[in-house]
């Protein structure tokens, strides 16, 4: 897998340069520039510069409307649902997160449910968004059904990944993650290497294990059987059923609770359809909030602090990786895959952006 050295503020210079030529406003361009960055940063690859292709394609055929805006549809001092109108899935999800923190700032705790948006990139994100106030923050998203039921063979389930974040010392908890064993973004770039699958990711159309990418990512777009295993692959014995259940209470607070679309009926006519659900809670609530953050910063160093098991060094805590990748992508650049880059030049060819401007001759 080729892969070539990006500098952020590059990427970041590149990217609010093509979403604002796409009509978006310098304001909306920032934020969902901010969360493509952080996912790069945060070396989630599959949902950084990965995903540039998607929201062009999303934006071309109309699925995304530019200049759409989030509405409040319901709403009482503790929660709200939120019709995104098929808008960019960053503003929405922004905007929903907003509302959840302003609503827990004033009662303790706010739960927002949001329909008729689209893929709003890393969850974690806007988990993030209320940790970086002080709150703890939740979030979660349905997508399009590419994730097959225990014991089943047709995609009923989004990856629907769950992101909690937590305030602490020296950093914050933060714990981002599928209900799918791995993301699509996953089999995408396993495609674009030509690498085989490992046998505990997807299963082909009869519900059988399958180790090529191309096989199934083809039949999910074709809705043609198969798709990716729950977390914990496709057997009870393994968990299978934790993972299905997992993307069950995410479908819950997302699509059911917004009376939206579930994600068997999302992505199909043109139609996004994509549920997201946030939650922000303040921990004074609980008491004290200062003493709360201590407790679980102690706990966190007592996990790291633990006995490792033999030929291993250490032991991380969820968001310590995070926190040193950005600190290496900042210094020495984003690892971007040369056919990502290669999307990245069709994107500006079609917006009209200078790409030797930004990256020079990186494609000659």
């Amino acid at each position: 897998m080729a892969h070539v050295k990006i500098q952020v503020q590059a990427m970041n210079d590149f990217c609010m340069d093509v979403y604002q030529r796409f009509g978006f406003t310098e304001e909306e361009s920032r934020i969902i520039t901010d969360v493509l960055l952080l996912a790069d940063l945060y070396g989630i690859e599959s949902h950084g510069a990965q995903r540039l292709v998607r929201y062009h394609k999303g934006i071309a055929s109309g699925m995304i409307k530019v200049h759409a805006k989030p509405e409040i549809v319901y709403e009482t001092p503790v929660s709200a649902v939120v019709d995104g109108h098929d808008g960019m899935g960053q503003l929405i999800g922004h905007y929903s997160m907003n509302l959840a923190i302003e609503k827990a700032k004033k009662s303790g705790i706010a739960i927002v449910s949001t329909r008729n948006s689209n893929h709003y990139g890393i969850a974690g994100y806007y988990a993030k968004m209320a940790a970086d106030q002080g709150l703890i923050g939740f979030s979660t998203t349905n997508s399009e059904a590419i994730v097959v039921p225990t014991f089943g063979k047709k995609a009923m389930l989004g990856t629907n990944p769950i992101a909690i974040s937590v305030p602490a010392d020296p950093y914050p908890f933060f714990f981002d993650a599928a209900t799918s064993v791995v993301t699509r973004g996953k089999f995408e770039m396993y495609r674009k290497a030509e690498k085989p699958i490992p046998d505990c990711w997807g299963l082909d159309a009869k519900g059988h294990p399958c180790t090529d990418a191309a096989t199934v990512l083809t039949n999910i777009d074709k809705k043609a059987g198969g798709g990716i295993m729950p977390l914990g692959g496709s057997q009870e014995l393994t968990g299978s059923h934790k993972g299905y259940g997992w993307a069950m209470v995410s479908e819950i607070f997302s699509s059911i609770l917004s009376h939206g679309l579930t994600s068997n009926h999302t992505i199909i006519d043109g139609k996004g359809g994509t549920c997201h659900g946030f939650a922000a809670i303040d921990p004074a609530i609980f008491g004290q909030p200062e003493q709360i953050r201590a407790d679980l910063s102690t706990f966190l160093q007592e996990l790291r602090d633990s006995p490792k098991a033999d030929g291993q060094d250490r032991i991380y805590t969820h968001g310590e990786k995070e926190i040193f990748a950005v600190a290496d992508r900042r210094k020495n650049g984003i690892d971007v895959d040369v056919k990502t880059l290669e999307e990245m030049k069709n994107l500006a060819d079609y917006t009209g952006a200078d790409f030797e401007h930004y990256f020079g001759d990186l494609l000659k």
